[in-house]
C-alpha cells in the first residue's frame, strides 16, 4: 500500500478566518444520508437555492461530533444563520490532496487539472497529474509531520483534502487556518461497503460543481457493481480466499464488517473470519492464520510480491499452502507503473466494479466473458 496513505487520526477539527470566534461543531448521533447520497455513511450534502452545508460526520473512538463546511458560490454572501461556518467558495479553482485516492477520485470527477499540490509526488498513476508534475504545475508538499505549510500558505489552495482529522489549533496546522485555508478530510476509508467508499467522489463533485455529471456516472458504476454482485453472490462455489501478507509477526485479516470482506461476498468467496466484528482489520498471527491458509483456494493481495518465487522468500512455509501449490496466487498490482505507483490505490476507490469484475473472473471462470483482469494478476 502506498506509504503516504495512512492516517493520522485526531478527533477534532474547526477551520475559519482567523478574526471570528466559530463556535463548535453541534453535536449528532450520526449523518443520515441526503436524498442523492445512497451507499455512504460519513456524509451529507444538504442543498439550498443558492449554496451547500456539507457534513462530514466523525465515527472514529466513538466520537458523534460533525464537521460542517458552507459550499458558498464566489461572490454570495453567507446566509445569515451559517455565518459561524467555514466557507469554501466553490467552483474550488485549486486542491491540494495528500492522499492517492484523492487523485482517483479527482480524476473520476474529471477535476485532476485543478490538483496543485500532492503530499507526495512518489505514488501517482493519473498520466494527467504525472504530466502536470513534469510541468511543475503539482508541487510536493509533504506528509504527517513533514508537512510543508509555508508551501501551503504559498500556494493558497480553495482546499486540503487530508485522510485524517487535523486540530486546527495545534502549531503545525495553525498557520493554514489563520491563512484561511480550509482543510477537509476525505474519510471514505471508512467507510464498510465498496459502493459507500466510491460515493466519495460526489464530495469532489460539490467542491467542483459537477454534480450531475458525477452522479450520472456514479449510478452506472453502482448499477454494473450490482449486477456483477447478483452474479458473484449466486455462484454455485464460494472457493475460499485468504488475504494479505504476514507483517513484524502480524497477519492482518479484514474484519468482518470491513468493505473488503463485503468484497469478497459480493465476489462469491469463502472468508473464513467474514463473521468477526470491527470494519478494520484482526491483527493474528502466523499459527492462527495457518489452518485455514493450508486449505486455501486462493490467496489475494499479497504484499508487493510480483512471484511465487518472491512469496516463498518470505517464509518457506508459504509454499505449503494449497493457493501456492495449485496457482491460485493472485495479487493486485498488475497496474503498477515505472515509478511503483500502483493505480489498485488510486483509481480503485472509485471503481469497486473492475475489482469485483477481476475477482470473480479469477474465482469463477466462465461467469463472464473473457476479458482480461484490470488490476490483479496471477503469481507465477
Amino acid at each position: 500500500m502506498n506509504k503516504f496513505l495512512f492516517p493520522i487520526i485526531i478527533l477534532l477539527f474547526s477551520c475559519g478566518r482567523p478574526e471570528e470566534k466559530k463556535p463548535a461543531p453541534t453535536p449528532i448521533t450520526s449523518v443520515s444520508a441526503s436524498p442523492t447520497i445512497k451507499y455512504a455513511k460519513g456524509f451529507r450534502i444538504d442543498y439550498y437555492d443558492h449554496y451547500r452545508v456539507l457534513s462530514l460526520a466523525n465515527h472514529i473512538a466513538g466520537q458523534t461530533d460533525t464537521l460542517r463546511y458552507l459550499l458558498l458560490p464566489e461572490g454570495a454572501r453567507p446566509p445569515a444563520d451559517k455565518t459561524g461556518l467555514p466557507v469554501i467558495h466553490t467552483p474550488v479553482k485549486s486542491l491540494i490532496v495528500l492522499s492517492s485516492s484523492h487523485v482517483g477520485l479527482s480524476a473520476f470527477a474529471g477535476v485532476t487539472d485543478r490538483i496543485i499540490g500532492l503530499g507526495s509526488l512518489q505514488y501517482v498513476s493519473s498520466p494527467e497529474v504525472r504530466q502536470r508534475i513534469k510541468t511543475g504545475a503539482v508541487k510536493e508538499v509533504g506528509v504527517d509531520n513533514a508537512i510543508n505549510n509555508e508551501l501551503i500558505v504559498a500556494l493558497h489552495p480553495s482546499a486540503v483534502l487530508t485522510m485524517s482529522n487535523p486540530d486546527i489549533t495545534s502549531g503545525r496546522n495553525k498557520m493554514l487556518a489563520d491563512a484561511g485555508i480550509p482543510i477537509m478530510p476525505i474519510a471514505e476509508w471508512l467507510e464498510t461497503t465498496p459502493l459507500g467508499r466510491a460515493e466519495w467522489v460526489k464530495v469532489l463533485a460539490a467542491l467542483t460543481d459537477r454534480e450531475e455529471t458525477v452522479d450520472r456516472k456514479f449510478d452506472s458504476i453502482a448499477a454494473e457493481y450490482q449486477r456483477l454482485a447478483a452474479i458473484g453472490t449466486t455462484a454455485a462455489s464460494h472457493p475460499s480466499v485468504i488475504i494479505g501478507m504476514p507483517f513484524k509477526g502480524s497477519w492482518y485479516m479484514p474484519a468482518g464488517e470491513s468493505y473488503m470482506v463485503r468484497l469478497l461476498d459480493d465476489a462469491g468467496a469463502d472468508y473464513h473470519w467474514k463473521d468477526s466484528k470491527g470494519t478494520g482489520s484482526l491483527s493474528l498471527n502466523f499459527e492462527m492464520v495457518a489452518p485455514v491458509a493450508l486449505k486455501a483456494d486462493y490467496w489475494f493481495n499479497i504484499g508487493t510480491a510480483d512471484s511465487k518465487a518472491a512469496v516463498a522468500a518470505v517464509d518457506a512455509r508459504f509454499t505449503q499452502f494449497a493457493s501456492f501449490r495449485n496457482g491460485g496466487l493472485y495479487n493486485n498490482t498488475l497496474r503498477t507503473n515505472d515509478i511503483g505507483a500502483n493505480d489498485y490505490w488510486e483509481s480503485g476507490v472509485a471503481n469497486p466494479q473492475l475489482i469485483l469484475a477481476d475477482l470473480i473472473r479469477i474465482m469463477h471462470p466462465g461467469l463472464l466473458p473473457k476479458d482480461s483482469l484490470y488490476y490483479y494478476k496471477q503469481l507465477k
